[in-house]
């Protein structure tokens, strides 16, 4: 990775975010979709979250290594109005070939700065318990507050466990 770029993502990149998702749940991501995910689902997903952020609802950051997207992370800010201070990190991806570079935690470190930036004091976040991000996600200083068991399908169609994690900001 010589050429690594962050920046928030937006209609424009909707193919390699469609890619990115769809190798995302081959490669066994717990990422709410079941395998094999079809490109119109992924890409009619990625349309809702980049319309979201249009709107102001959410940030999709993504780390570009040329010209190719190898890592992408939502920061969903669209809280009731009785939490003002929270965001939430979701549908952090990371491409396998790429996995283990600290391309994630680049990521996860950006999406804070602008959860801090926009006045947020607490993250809180999900990760699957089976191949999760969990060690990504305690390394970055995120407390886990617990598990649910049989929260969700893997991307293969089992039951699996989800892992419940925050993080005070500021």
């Amino acid at each position: 990775m010589t050429d690594l770029r962050i920046a928030p993502l937006g209609a424009q990149d909707i193919d390699p975010l469609t890619d990115l998702l769809i190798e995302t749940v081959a490669a066994g991501g717990s990422v709410s979709f079941l395998h094999p995910l079809p490109p119109p689902e992924a890409r009619a997903f990625w349309q809702g979250s980049l319309d979201a952020a249009a709107r102001g609802g959410r940030v999709v950051y993504g780390a570009w290594d040329g010209d190719q997207l190898v890592s992408t992370v939502t920061l969903l800010l669209d809280c009731p109005p009785n939490q003002p201070h929270r965001a939430e990190i979701a549908k952090m991806m990371t491409r396998v070939a790429c996995r283990g570079r600290g391309i994630a935690t680049t990521l996860l470190r950006v999406a804070e700065a602008e959860a801090i930036r926009r006045g947020r004091t607490l993250l809180v976040l999900d990760t699957s318990v089976d191949g999760g991000a969990s060690r990504l996600y305690e390394g970055a200083g995120y407390t886990l507050v617990g598990e649910i068991p049989d929260y969700a399908l893997t991307p293969d169609g089992r039951l699996n466990g989800t892992l419940i994690y925050y993080k005070r900001l500021g």
